[in-house]
């Protein structure tokens, strides 16, 4: 039995078949993993939620924030922006099943060694506090009133984490360092409007994984940053490597800690701009 992750296919079906035959991948023996973003941008976002979805009992997923950007957009709120390509799943004669799995998904995976996440944990946090954090947020996703949490989503703020927090606001704090965590300031707010390259980063910031003041958790397995590229340490295995910008599919053995790649087929979003 192995154990394998795969970072953000964001709708690169094709890609995803290709790295499960290169990985040697059999559901009913194996466990693989995925760090969320499963949806948009990418040509096939419906199918790759059809393939996780059948293959559920031995599929484990995250969500990512497209993922809850997909399932905002299904509750009537937001709007879609450029280049995105979820409309195929909300107009999909399967979309309700589709999207009730979806939501259904945590924001985290722990495992006996190693916590599964889209973006990050945010550093100031014990891994205890990251799940329990995490599972209020899956919690009231998956009740009677989940687009309420969803309305409530969207902003920056708060940056900083008070353990007062209460109410939406911890919600969104909590979504946010779980979804779209790049970068913290001295003080550990969230950063979130840079998103580009470390060496580009402004001297006042740091990766959410190099805070000075970051409290030790198991291994984290994540994605989210495709400008960080593929970023592996003894603690950190980070696997967006930008599938849909014309870079790569990764996965990773959690247990040899073998990676395997599979190049982008074509850069899905030159073609939308086309």
């Amino acid at each position: 039995m192995a154990r394998f992750a795969i970072g953000d296919i964001q709708g690169c079906f094709d890609e995803l078949q290709l790295l499960l035959e290169r990985m040697g991948f059999e559901p009913g023996r194996d466990t693989l993993y995925l760090v969320g973003d499963l949806v948009n941008r990418g040509p096939d976002s419906a199918a790759v939620l059809r393939w996780a979805k059948r293959h559920d009992d031995a599929v484990r997923v995250v969500l990512g924030n497209h993922d809850l950007s997909l399932l905002a957009l299904s509750a009537g709120i937001g709007k879609a922006r450029p280049g995105d390509t979820m409309a195929a799943v909300l107009e999909a004669d399967d979309a309700s099943a589709l999207l009730d799995w979806l939501r259904l998904q945590p924001l985290v995976l722990p495992l006996e060694d190693t916590l599964i996440v889209h973006a990050g944990i945010w550093p100031g946090w014990t891994q205890q506090q990251a799940i329990e954090l995490a599972s209020e947020v899956q919690l009231q996703l998956a009740g009677r009133n989940w687009r309420d949490g969803l309305t409530q989503m969207y902003g920056n703020q708060p940056a900083c984490w008070d353990e007062t927090l209460d109410g939406w606001a911890r919600w969104r704090f909590v979504v946010n360092a779980l979804t779209r965590m790049r970068f913290v300031d001295a003080a550990g707010a969230l950063q979130l409007k840079f998103k580009g390259e470390l060496a580009d980063a402004p001297a006042e910031l740091y990766p959410w994984f190099d805070w000075p003041q970051r409290v030790p958790t198991s291994r984290i397995v994540c994605g989210h940053w495709s400008a960080l590229g593929l970023r592996v340490r003894d603690q950190l295995i980070a696997l967006d490597t930008g599938c849909i910008w014309g870079g790569a599919l990764t996965g990773v053995d959690l247990d040899s800690g073998r990676l395997y790649q599979v190049p982008a087929r074509r850069e899905y979003q030159s073609l939308l701009a086309a």
